[in-house]
């Protein structure tokens, strides 16, 4: 009976912290966009009414179809049911143990081992895994790593991990859009009264924090949704080392092959994104310190 608390305890935690990070990040990119407001002295007022019905429109539309953009980027296939009956009866086992409706299958084509699952909520996602995962792993380790993708179905972080990749992504793109106007206009900043000048510094200085400040959000807070779904992965198969073996694999194996944005690697099993800065950057916990905590449940 406490397991089944916890769950609906980390579904309700899940869905308070994705209305907090979509406020926290959406001051961020309102104050963005006043900010770029200055850049057009008489034009403020209907470049922060456009801006703020874009951002909108950009957010609902990213949020519903986020996952078919990531499905399209990795190339992934719909899993035919005989070719792949094997794992569409993992995923159904899984998904009737979880109590959730079955996800949409698919399968990415890369060497390399990892998995995702995407959506909005359990009733509207996807899973997908690698066909690297399907040849290099038993039969325990594809459960273990499908078990951990449906736990994030079941929790809802497949919704959370969305809003973070679009609203991660966005703050990205204005930002960006700032340092371009500062770079090809910043030779006027003579003519501009003092508060102008100031006010193109702060815009300087928060076009180059704001990623930065959305990317240690995204990353506390995924580091500790991995945890969770290892957690929910032994539940639903009781057995914790065909995961921890699932990892030792991946650790030795993976070889960066799999090219996805940034934005969303954070919804992959295995950072695909692996680099010399993922001690403080990285989304996912150390493979290590997820392995031990496995082999000691």
């Amino acid at each position: 009976m406490k397991q089944r608390i916890d769950v609906f305890d980390q579904i309700n935690s899940n869905k308070r912290k994705s209305v907090a990070l979509a406020f926290f990040v959406g001051v961020i990119l309102f104050s963005l966009i006043i900010i770029i407001s200055f850049f057009f002295n008489e034009y403020s007022y209907i470049i922060i009414s456009m801006g703020v019905i874009l951002v909108l429109i950009y957010i609902y539309a990213g949020y519903k179809q986020g996952y078919k953009v990531v499905l399209s980027a990795t190339g992934a296939k719909l899993a035919d049911e005989r070719k792949y009956l094997h794992l569409h009866n993992v995923v159904d086992g899984l998904s009737i143990a979880a109590g959730i409706p079955k996800p949409k299958v698919y399968v990415i084509p890369s060497e390399d081992i990892n998995a995702f699952a995407s959506g909005t909520d359990p009733s509207k996602s996807v899973v997908a895994i690698t066909t690297g995962a399907l040849k290099k792993l038993d039969r325990d380790e594809i459960e273990g790593v499908m078990a951990h993708e449906i736990a994030h179905i079941r929790n809802y972080d497949i919704r959370f991990s969305m809003l973070v990749a679009v609203l991660v992504g966005l703050v990205a793109i204005i930002s960006n859009m700032m340092i371009r106007m500062w770079w090809f206009g910043g030779n006027r900043s003579r003519d501009k009264s003092g508060v102008e000048v100031v006010l193109l510094i702060v815009a300087i200085i928060l076009a180059i924090l704001s990623p930065i400040i959305t990317r240690i959000v995204q990353l506390a807070i995924s580091r500790k949704r991995e945890y969770l779904a290892d957690a929910g992965s032994a539940q639903l198969t009781r057995n914790p080392d065909s995961l921890a073996d699932a990892l030792e694999k991946i650790s030795k194996h993976n070889k960066n092959r799999l090219k996805v944005s940034e934005a969303v690697s954070h919804i992959f099993f295995f950072d695909p994104k692996k680099s010399a800065l993922d001690s403080l950057f990285a989304t996912h916990p150390p493979a290590e310190k997820r392995i031990d905590i496995l082999r000691r449940m």
